[in-house]
């Protein structure tokens, strides 16, 4: 009996294989030099609308953009820092590293490193040193927008990392705000003070709010349930100063007396 001859796929012919090394040199090319406004996307996703990269340049791996903070979606406001925030980012085995600058607020480049997690990603922020100017928040909306800040926002951190796991907030290491020489359009007391807010990571990631001088009085502390911040604070003036800040306590909080109860969560 005559054996029937066995099917073979026909050789490919140089066109063939052109057009794949062509395929494979435009993935290649469109990777390599993806465009940096492709970030500008899931920045904003993530921040909730917050965070916007606007006139993105350069690439995805090696870019700037002019960093917004913004009130999120349907909101108006949005206030830019003094200079263009640089990047250059590159890919681990693990996940993302990047270096972050700006030269109007960082006093070198920042690391950070991100790497995801089932159900969530966990951030290393390496040593951190930064500065803005508060009218920046002006930015964020409601009740910035109202409070006007001005002052100097100085940003530490020493050995911090964050991770979001299910929905939980988990903070490790310390980070540490402090605003200098503070006013608001709101009085007519300029500075009202100079103020400290220390984080603290741990089992349950806690926020302690401190006057460290300034007729303007704020204390409190928080924690984070979940991924959600509850905090309880109050503030008050100095006697001679009850005038001049009572606009602005009766923004900030509910007025008890010559105080004002702050709550968030």
């Amino acid at each position: 009996m005559a054996r029937r001859p066995t099917l073979s796929a026909p050789p490919r012919g140089p066109w063939a294989w052109a057009a794949l090394g062509i395929a494979a040199g435009l993935l290649l090319a469109l990777l390599v030099f993806a465009p940096a406004s492709w970030l500008a996307g899931p920045v904003a996703r993530a921040s909730n609308g917050h965070l916007v990269l606007s006139d993105p340049r350069g690439t995805v791996w090696n870019g700037s953009a002019q960093l917004m903070l913004s009130g999120g979606a349907g909101s108006s406001d949005a206030v830019s820092l003094p200079t263009r925030v640089d990047w250059r980012l590159g890919v681990r085995w693990n996940g993302l590293a990047a270096q972050v600058q700006s030269a109007c607020c960082t006093a070198g480049p920042v690391t950070l490193r991100l790497r995801p997690r089932w159900g969530g990603a966990h951030l290393d922020v390496g040593h951190l040193q930064a500065s803005v100017p508060a009218s920046l928040l002006a930015g964020l909306g409601t009740p910035w927008n109202t409070l006007q800040m001005d002052g100097d926002l100085r940003l530490s951190s020493e050995d911090l990392s964050v991770e979001w796991t299910q929905g939980r907030l988990a903070i490790a290491g310390q980070a540490e705000l402090t605003a200098q020489r503070m006013s608001s359009r709101l009085s007519t007391l300029r500075p009202m003070g100079s103020y400290r807010i220390t984080v603290l990571g741990g089992a349950t990631p806690a926020l302690q709010l401190a006057t460290l001088e300034g007729a303007l009085r704020l204390e409190g502390a928080g924690q984070w349930v979940g991924s959600r911040l509850r905090f309880s604070g109050t503030a008050s003036a100095a006697p001679e100063s009850e005038a001049a800040l009572a606009n602005l306590l009766n923004i900030i909080g509910r007025r008890s007396g010559p105080r004002s109860i702050i709550t968030i969560g």
